[in-house]
């Protein structure tokens, strides 16, 4: 991080890799290419800019590019909806005056914490750009607990992933999680490339995890909106659950994550078994709690 040029290089280069000429639509002709996707040239063609433009802008000069150019490149190189935003933001970092960096927030409103709360048996939390989950309610900490009773502060989904071999375990889809969490602080790099916490994590996951260099050198970037999460928990086994994420217009940078499951599916049945032993278990799982009002708790 930190190397917007190098970034917008090996992002470029890497999605042009990827790209045959048979998916660009370009005719195959004889002999042996020298590259694994499309030609610099070809993806000049493709965008409608000249040979040099684009090796300039591949060279990780896009301070100044058009939206229209930038546009064209994302078609070019197929990219999706998360890869559209990085380039995007790669372009703002390199213009000449870059972004001022938003201090990620430690904390969340007390309005907030009560939404939390209102979730009732449905695990929820809100997170930052950086992974750190800055308040949940009772029974995210008890979904969740494997990841708090981690001793590193503050509580981090990712940190968790790659330095705690609990993770394998916990997620049982655990490729897939690893390769999501790398490619998501893949995009907030784009979006807050300065950010010092960022930048501390990055920097830690990358020298005690050779699995997160592999997945960070990927260059891959992801959203995370919804979807299934497939968890063991210690407590009551096995649960597939839906999961939401929601921005929070009013603390901008904060996501609310929110776990279902359908009504009378084994998953729903063990999310009630967990709500119990998370009332039964409410001293353990305090922490949250008592970040939350007391009004916010139901109390006086």
């Amino acid at each position: 991080m930190g190397d917007v040029r190098a970034d917008i290089r090996e992002f470029l280069s890497s999605r042009r890799a990827r790209i045959t000429p048979d998916q660009a639509g370009l005719p195959a002709y004889g002999g042996n290419r020298r590259v694994p996707g499309l030609r610099r040239e070809e993806v000049a063609m493709l965008a409608g800019v000249s040979v040099d433009y684009y090796v300039r802008l591949e060279r990780g000069d896009l301070a100044g590019a058009s939206e229209s150019v930038l546009d064209s490149l994302a078609r070019t190189l197929q990219l999706d909806d998360a890869e559209r935003e990085y380039l995007f933001d790669l372009a703002r970092a390199a213009g000449p005056a870059p972004r001022r960096a938003s201090k990620p927030k430690a904390s969340v409103r007390p309005a907030v914490l009560q939404v939390l709360e209102a979730f009732g048996d449905a695990p929820a939390w809100v997170r930052n750009g950086r992974h750190d989950i800055l308040a949940a309610n009772r029974m995210a900490r008890a979904l969740y607990s494997p990841v708090f009773d981690d001793p590193r502060r503050p509580v981090n989904t990712t940190r968790f992933a790659y330095l705690n071999p609990a993770a394998r375990e916990f997620w049982r889809d655990y490729d897939q999680i690893t390769h999501d969490a790398a490619a998501m602080l893949r995009l907030e790099a784009g979006r807050n490339p300065h950010d010092p916490g960022l930048i501390t994590l990055v920097g830690e996951l990358s020298t005690q995890s050779e699995l997160f260099r592999e997945r960070w050198a990927s260059r891959d970037v992801k959203f995370h909106r919804s979807g299934r999460k497939r968890l063991h928990h210690p407590v009551v086994g096995d649960l597939d659950l839906d999961y939401e994420s929601m921005d929070l217009p009013s603390e901008p940078g904060l996501v609310l994550n929110v776990y279902t499951a359908p009504a009378g599916s084994p998953s729903s049945d063990a999310l009630a078994l967990l709500a119990s032993w998370a009332a039964t278990n409410a001293e353990a799982l305090g922490e949250a709690d008592a970040a939350v009002p007391p009004r916010a708790r139901g109390g006086t």
